[in-house]
C-alpha cells in the first residue's frame, strides 16, 4: 500500500488558506506533548486551540465510513486502531490544557472555520474571566 499523506493535505490547505483570510494566525504540523510522531495539524498557539482535519475514511467518519470488502478484518482493526490514537492524542492535548477541535474533511470550509472561531471566541471568554477585567 502507497504511504498515504498526513500533511498538507487539500481539506487542510482549504482550511488554512480560510483561516489565514479571517485574520487568524497559527502554526501548523506542531508537536503533540508526550506524544512522539503525533502533530498538530493547526496550533493556534495563544488559546491552546488544537484542529485536526479529519479524513472520512481513516478516521472513521460516521457518515462516510466505509470498509473495504478485501481484507476486511485488517481493515476494521486498522480503521479501530486510528480512533483509539486520535481519542488518545486529545487525551493528552487535554491533559496539557490544550482544547481539541476535530474537523471531517466533508464540512464545508467556512462551516470549518465558523466552529474554529467560535471555540478561539469561547476560550477567551473563558480567560478573561478567570483573570478579570484589564483596567489597564
Amino acid at each position: 500500500m502507497r504511504e498515504q499523506r498526513t500533511a498538507g493535505t487539500e481539506p487542510e490547505i482549504k482550511l488554512r488558506s480560510a483561516l489565514h483570510r479571517r485574520g487568524r494566525r497559527f502554526r501548523v504540523q506542531i508537536g503533540v506533548p508526550n506524544r512522539p510522531r503525533r502533530t498538530i495539524d493547526i496550533a493556534l498557539m495563544k488559546q491552546r486551540l488544537a484542529v485536526f482535519v479529519d479524513g472520512c475514511f481513516w478516521h472513521g467518519c460516521e457518515l462516510h465510513r466505509n470498509v473495504p470488502r478485501s481484507n476486511n478484518d485488517w481493515w476494521a482493526i486498522k480503521l479501530h486502531q486510528n480512533q483509539v490514537r486520535d481519542n488518545d492524542t486529545d487525551t493528552a492535548l487535554l491533559d496539557a490544557n490544550w482544547q481539541v477541535l476535530r474537523i471531517w474533511e466533508h464540512e464545508e470550509v467556512e462551516v470549518a472555520v465558523d466552529r474554529i472561531i467560535a471555540a478561539l471566541v469561547a476560550i477567551e471568554s473563558a480567560a478573561n474571566r478567570q483573570t478579570g477585567p484589564d483596567l489597564g
